[in-house]
């Protein structure tokens, strides 16, 4: 009987164990809706992202390459940086691109206890909010960590956690060379993707020169560049995702 009560308990620490880090998968998040790494859509639609920002000079250039084209994109910026270049957040805002919530510090760490992650994200909705007047929906973790605590903390606060595609990643905050940020990207775009690129954290000269091939490209090839928020709005993808 001894071991038969043993041998239950083992049992269940193990399913117990093994259903944790189910939980942690990217699936189960995405199905919970407060997590997004890509859209499925054959609509011709992508998302170009910038995190880090904002900056005094790439930031602004990035923007006008953008609005050279037409082009939206959503930019994931830190509390920090907003308090010192408030105008390129408003700049931003004014030419229809998209501001998300990137904490306030960018702490390398991978885990913050949910108190220091709410007051690092209220902190930079605070600020972005007495920029541009508007509450961000998006956020976005720093290096792209996810577990329990940060998707769980974003929801309780109503933010939508918004990843990448994973073969999307430009690698450009390794500035690996503008052909390899090219290669990175154009050859594996497809509709929906979220392609995740830096407007800050280091030197970005190689982003913007591979921009300047990588947007016509994409445009050329029939791809219409949209904000996050309007990509799910335009998919149509209510079941799982919240409107925005």
């Amino acid at each position: 009987m001894r071991k038969l009560l043993v041998g239950c308990l083992c049992l269940g620490l193990l399913l117990l164990l093994n259903e944790s880090v189910i939980a942690k998968d990217r699936f189960d998040y995405e199905q919970t809706g407060n997590a997004i790494w890509d859209i499925p859509t054959t609509k011709p639609l992508i998302a170009l992202t910038f995190d880090d920002g904002p900056h005094p000079i790439y930031t602004e250039k990035i923007m006008n390459l953008l609005n050279e084209y037409e082009a939206k994109a959503t930019f994931f910026v830190t509390g920090s940086q907003v308090e010192k270049l408030p105008e390129v957040v408003q700049q931003l805002t004014e030419s229809g691109h998209e501001i998300g919530n990137h904490t306030y510090h960018h702490f390398s760490e991978q885990k913050m206890t949910k108190q220091v992650l709410r007051s690092e994200i209220k902190q930079t909705e605070k600020k972005i909010f007495e920029v541009t007047g508007v509450y961000p929906q998006l956020f976005r973790p720093v290096g792209g960590y996810y577990d329990d605590v940060i998707i769980d903390t974003a929801a309780e606060l109503n933010y939508q956690v918004i990843m990448w595609s994973w073969h999307q990643d430009s690698f450009d905050w390794a500035n690996p060379g503008v052909g390899k940020i090219i290669q990175n990207v154009l050859p594996r775009s497809q509709a929906g993707d979220i392609i995740l690129f830096h407007d800050a954290g280091g030197k970005r000269v190689q982003t913007i020169q591979a921009l300047e091939v990588i947007i016509p490209s994409l445009i050329e090839q029939g791809y219409e560049l949209v904000t996050v928020s309007d990509l799910i709005n335009m998919t149509n993808h209510w079941t799982l995702f919240k409107q925005l």
